[in-house]
């Protein structure tokens, strides 16, 4: 039986901000799903843009008046024709694609569109400024309410120009790589299709990362360029992102410059890499890159403990961020679209950044937080910019649920069609579907066009028929999926091929309903989800073991009312840490080790000093029996036999309820 975890699964009410709590596929790094919200329900719902349950013309005139049901069977029957029609008549080439895919998966081999040339910024600026140059293509809802500032096609092409000829000029050539490290806004957007245009390879790193975490993303993709800003503005707080950018880089020895922007008018210290962002010329021809070029790195954390950088390539990717963007949002031409995310994760890059504006949409930048100035915050935006789709994390809509329904209500939300929660290149969402195709709350539902679900049994096997729970797995490629790691394919190959050979394995447990819907039920490996921040638990174990008096560790995720998980650690400190006093000064430390080399966010809720850990004979940290006991299941740990020491499960479990206790008399005391 696959693993649940139960704060996955939430259960909605009947409210606006309940609607928006759904749960849906990640298939692998930085993917999720999508749901319709209120005004797209059974009897309302649109199949797809023409709302006739036939595809419009936009999709493929080589496609014309198919229902949504005969599109999937086409698009998994005969996946050449599909993805074929369809990336000759969405993308501009520059040079025609010869072959629409070579793929093998057990070997993680993964290429479409081969012998193609194209560009991803002319297919995002370009052939939009032909054709309508003033239309807006971003607008950034800044830090304070009603300060937002519209950016035009013509105004992104002629920056995101300018930026790449200043890339240029410092010697940033095609293949290198650039670590962008800024804030929400639109020069970060510039940035990354700056990089598009001259061919290098981007590398958008959170600004909340901390200035070790950072340097490790710029070691391993040996980055010759930084970007940032000298401060971010988040929630009223200024954040140096300067001082953090030069911490980082002094252990940086590929970077050579580091662009600094202003996004405050307060003074920054320059060093001798640091170079105020200039003017330069507004005309920038674009390089010609083959299909399967890399676009960009996205680092996510592993289970073995070092990030590793995702690798995403031109074509397939952007195809099928664009694709999805149109059809699973219901996207149509003057809409509003508002993915209030990050630039730093998978979710901002493709549905801030290259679908929308792949699509000639007009796309909300979202620099603030969901309660600043206050809890309405969400809705005022809504209100004022009129926006047809919102894309949120469930962390932010959990946080909301905390606070009165009038913070929603007092606001008018009759411009939205579309509500959706979670992230990345979407593989399976309620749409697109038949009109009048129902919608169930908090499932994921129906696979994207390509996509074909596979659930896997404890052997190995496919599951067939429905009602019955498994690994989640995808039994054939699809162009946006994920290319490689960077520079450790074989660690590609290890951790989404090899479990289930012959499969893509998304890492997720899912259920298939009775009436052939999935539902999402739980992460299968040891990365956990932090308020919408992918971590692995390995990461925050070799933080720990860094400390001299902790010779182990170990990190698993349990469930939490509004962060969605955090992470709780159990510590094994050395003998001479002997009194209560020292334990705690020590726990201290922790806290502030992780704080130091990961983030804040990554800090541990809880900690737990045990005498041992529970180990296999061979080793092997049996987590599953650690993740019961954190989360109030110690009765109910299943087969334990083939522990090294079964009494060390009773000390731990001992100690937890003593841990409760404590717990408990303190909050009696607040």
């Amino acid at each position: 039986m696959a693993a649940q975890t139960g704060s996955r699964n939430l259960r909605p009410g009947t409210s606006l901000l309940k609607t928006l709590l759904t749960r849906s596929l990640r298939p692998g790094p930085g993917h999720r799903g999508v749901r319709p919200g209120p005004g797209a329900g059974p009897g309302q719902s649109r199949s797809l843009s023409s709302g006739t349950g036939r595809l419009s013309p936009v999709w493929s005139p080589q496609l014309p008046g198919r229902s949504h049901q005969e599109l999937y069977r086409l698009s998994v029957s005969d996946p050449d024709q599909f993805w074929g029609s369809a990336a000759a008549d969405r993308l501009r080439w520059i040079k025609p694609f010869q072959r629409v895919r070579d793929c093998e998966l057990s070997s993680g081999r993964i290429g479409w569109f081969l012998g193609g040339q194209l560009n991803v910024s002319v297919n995002c600026l370009d052939v939009h400024v032909e054709k309508h140059p003033d239309r807006v293509a971003l607008i950034w809802e800044r830090d304070e309410p009603g300060t937002e500032e519209k950016v035009t096609y013509r105004e992104l092409l002629e920056t995101t120009c300018r930026l790449a000829n200043t890339l240029k000029s410092h010697g940033v050539c095609k293949g290198d790589r650039v670590a962008i490290y800024m804030p929400v806004c639109p020069l970060a957007v510039a940035a990354m299709l700056a990089c598009a245009r001259i061919g290098a390879v981007h590398t958008v790193v959170f600004a909340g990362f901390s200035s070790e975490a950072l340097a490790g993303r710029i070691q391993d993709a040996e980055c010759k360029v930084v970007l940032t800003c000298n401060q971010a503005v988040r929630g009223g707080r200024l954040l140096d992102l300067k001082r953090t950018v030069d911490e980082a880089v002094r252990s940086c020895p590929s970077v050579r410059h580091v662009l600094v922007a202003r996004r405050t008018s307060n003074p920054t210290a320059m060093g001798k890499l640091d170079v105020p962002l200039e003017e330069h010329a507004s005309v920038c021809p674009p390089e010609p890159m083959d299909s399967e070029d890399l676009l960009f790195l996205l680092y996510t954390s592993g289970s073995t403990g070092k990030p590793k950088g995702i690798v995403h390539t031109q074509a397939g990717y952007l195809l099928y961020a664009a694709l999805t963007h149109q059809f699973v949002f219901d996207y149509r031409d003057g809409d509003v679209f508002g993915c209030v995310a990050d630039v730093g994760w998978i979710t901002g890059h493709s549905y801030i950044v290259y679908g929308p504006l792949c699509n000639g949409a007009t796309s909300v930048l979202f620099e603030s937080t969901p309660v600043y100035p206050d809890p309405g915050r969400y809705w005022e935006t809504v209100q004022r910019l009129r926006i047809n789709q919102f894309y949120g994390a469930p962390t932010a809509i959990r946080l909301l649920l905390k606070y009165d329904e009038s913070w929603v209500k007092k606001y008018d939300r009759s411009s939205l069609r579309t509500l959706g929660s979670e992230t990345g290149g979407v593989c399976i969402a309620p749409r697109p579907a038949e009109d009048g195709a129902e919608i169930i709350p908090a499932m994921a539902m129906r696979p994207f066009f390509g996509i074909q679900p596979a659930l896997m049994g404890e052997q190995g096997e496919p599951l067939t028929g429905n009602d019955v729970s498994g690994a989640l797995c995808i039994s054939q490629p699809w162009p946006g999926m994920a290319r490689s790691i960077f520079r450790d394919h074989q660690r590609f190959v290890d951790a989404y091929f090899k479990p289930y050979p012959g499969y893509y394995f998304t890492g997720d447990a899912a259920f298939r309903s009775p009436d052939g819907y999935y539902q999402i039920t739980g992460r299968m490996d040891d990365v956990i989800n932090v308020s919408g921040h992918r971590l692995g638990t390995a990461e925050i174990e070799d933080a720990l073991d860094e400390h001299p008096a902790v010779p182990e560790s170990a990190v698993i995720g349990i469930p939490h009312d509004i962060k969605g998980e955090v992470p709780f650690a159990f510590v094994v400190l050395k003998d001479a840490v002997a009194s209560p006093s020292e334990e705690d000064a020590v726990l201290t430390q922790l806290r502030s080790l992780v704080a130091t080399k990961i983030a804040k966010y990554a800090v541990p809720d809880h900690f737990l000093v045990v005498q041992q850990l529970p180990k296999t004979r061979s080793g092997k940290i049996m987590r599953r029996i650690l993740r019961k006991i954190a989360s109030g299941a110690a009765g109910d740990l299943g087969d334990v036999s083939t522990l090294d020491d079964p009494s060390v499960v009773m000390e731990i479990i001992e100690a937890h309820e003593l841990y409760r206790k404590q717990q408990s008399q303190e909050e009696k005391k607040k």
